[in-house]
């Protein structure tokens, strides 16, 4: 048996509901939401949709989205995370600078396989910030939602049809 972030999430997040109770609001068993719990199942991609609107728990989507895919940020916990939302807006404010300098600063004019060594080393600077911008915009929105008791999932709801009404995305989110 192998413990999954996401399967002690889910148990944090029932809380004191029962198995069996969680089972019946997400159509299915009460072993089954043990299985989750404990590791022993994956939790369907279905099944986490539901339960991330049912919870609209920021921590839990980025925890599954890094668990089953292995990109996008992990959830930070570390001895040196703050994550008062003054603290996470000015690391925030720091990574999307560095993020944005390195942007405008490295050249892409040149086809990308033709790079040298120390061009493809400025790509990779790029790209490692542009990440650490990710992530911390990822905590940002999470830490600002919950304060806010602004629900996460509608935040990304808005922005899917925005971009649907755009045109940047088909009929699907």
């Amino acid at each position: 048996m192998t413990k999954t972030l996401v399967g002690e999430m889910l148990k944090e997040m029932r809380g004191e509901q029962t198995q069996l109770s969680l089972g019946l609001d997400i159509n299915t068993t009460r072993e089954t939401v043990s299985k989750y719990e404990n590791g022993r199942s994956k939790v369907p991609s279905d099944i986490s949709r539901t339960l991330v609107k049912k919870f609209d728990n920021a921590k839990f989507a980025i925890t599954v989205r890094n668990e089953y895919t292995g990109t996008g940020p992990k959830w930070l916990d570390g001895p040196n995370v703050d994550l008062h939302r003054s603290s996470v807006k000015e690391k925030t404010v720091e990574e999307m600078k560095e993020a944005l300098d390195l942007i405008v600063n490295t050249c892409l004019a040149k086809p990308l396989k033709k790079l040298q060594h120390f061009e493809l080393q400025s790509v990779d600077s790029m790209l490692q910030e542009a990440v650490e911008a990710i992530t911390a915009l990822d905590h940002f929105i999470a830490v600002v939602c919950k304060e806010a008791e602004i629900s996460y999932t509608e935040v990304w709801d808005k922005h899917y049809k925005a971009l649907m009404s755009a045109g940047y995305l088909g009929g699907t989110k």
